[in-house]
């Protein structure tokens, strides 16, 4: 797929969550944000699935280790086909399938039940260990938060990463400086994120989370790695494409007004509209 028309499927994605966190009145909008370029990278261009056949037993499999932000994956698994993007508006609702936390047992296309901090990695490592022992060629994704690399757990997984040298795995980070109580680097840093994952033994590349080539060549860079796992550290814009959430720490877990949702949907009205134009 073109860059453009990445572009405009990952503004549609931003769409789908400010609509979903509007309805739901509740949800965490800033991290799903800086996230919808690698989600719509991932889903409309990397990885090996089939919204016709979720479960299909080579497919690549996806764990959102930090699953709070579940608005960015549902509107990507929604555009993608695996449902209807209308549903994206039952988010969080008595009755519906869509969880404020993704849960595999009911959503079409999730792979792992996730939402504590920390121990989607180890699931992950845990798929792509599993498709070493079994013979399997299937690749394994994960995406964690900057704040969630806090989390003593995801150390331990990264270790037995790369002892083990699993090279079916990929680990990004979506590093967009900020969580719930602030700056990473305020509350507990865990700069340098990158010499971290290097002395754990994984192959490290820094990238713009929101350009295409840049995400096309580290996923290609990633894929010819051999004998390590690697670490994508996506350097990202909390709140992307949402004026007054961007860069913003108190977007990280509420969900816009009445009014403030008519001026982040003509925002992204805008970009649309500019992105056609190209």
């Amino acid at each position: 797929m073109e860059n453009l028309e990445l572009q405009k499927k990952a503004n549609e994605v931003r769409k789908g969550i400010v609509t979903a966190v509007h309805s739901a009145k509740a949800g965490h909008p800033g991290g799903s944000l800086s996230a919808a370029d690698v989600y719509t990278y991932l889903y409309f261009e990397e990885m090996n699935i089939d919204p016709q056949n979720p479960k299909m037993e080579d497919r690549d499999r996806f764990v959102l280790s930090k699953g709070h932000t579940a608005p960015g994956l549902y509107s990507t698994l929604a555009n993608r086909g695996f449902f209807p993007v209308e549903d994206l508006t039952t988010l969080r609702k008595l009755g519906s399938y869509l969880q404020g936390h993704p849960d595999m047992k009911h959503i079409p296309g999730v792979d792992m039940s996730s939402g504590s901090l920390g121990q989607g990695i180890s699931a992950a490592v845990g798929m792509a260990l599993g498709a070493k022992m079994n013979g399997k060629d299937f690749r394994v994704y994960t995406l964690l938060g900057d704040g969630e690399l806090e989390e003593g757990q995801v150390w331990e997984a990264s270790m037995f990463a790369g002892h083990r040298k699993l090279d079916n795995l990929v680990v990004i980070v979506d590093n967009n400086g900020l969580q719930i109580d602030g700056k990473i680097d305020d509350v507990c840093s865990p700069y340098p994120i990158d010499k971290k994952f290097e002395a754990f033994n994984f192959h490290v590349i820094n990238v713009d989370a929101h350009d295409f080539d840049a995400l096309r060549s580290a996923f290609k860079e990633a894929r010819e790695t051999k004998g390590m796992p690697t670490a994508i550290i996506a350097h990202s814009l909390k709140g992307k494409g949402v004026s007054f959430m961007e860069g913003s720490v108190d977007w990280h877990g509420k969900a816009p007004n009445d009014e403030q949702y008519a001026v982040a949907m003509a925002d992204l009205e805008r970009i649309g509209e500019e992105l056609c134009q190209k």
